[in-house]
């Protein structure tokens, strides 16, 4: 089973994937054209063209593990825009508000870290 843990670094592909790719063609973008080692233990997110679905890529350190998500109406309202980066990374309850077609950006919560003693 997989978890995501807020310790787990997401990175969520801003151009549409095609979904005909399994793991293996999607371990490829990740390495051409995100600039990231899918071995690395990162979660790679893609979505669809007509974003109605998404796929997840992470590797645990024995296989791939590749889920996937199409919504039964609607669609993904929230997709990054597309800048110079190929890529924007999200925190994991951002991730959790993406699979319930939300907008991540529009959460609020407690930042990652903050110190904590006196004076704070």
């Amino acid at each position: 089973m997989i978890q995501i843990t807020p310790q787990m670094r997401i990175l969520v592909a801003i151009e549409p994937a095609d979904f005909r790719k399994g793991i293996d063609g999607l371990a490829q973008i990740c390495k051409d054209v995100l600039k990231h080692d899918p071995f690395g233990g990162w979660v790679f997110v893609f979505r669809n063209r007509p974003a109605t679905a998404l796929k997840v890529l992470v590797y645990d350190g024995q296989g791939f593990w590749l889920c996937h998500k199409r919504l039964s109406s609607g669609r993904f309202r929230w997709w990054p825009t597309c800048g110079s980066a190929a890529v924007k990374t999200l925190a994991a309850y951002q991730l959790h508000v993406l699979f319930s077609a939300g907008n991540p950006e529009a959460t609020q919560a407690a930042p990652i870290w903050r110190p904590v003693g006196p004076g704070s």
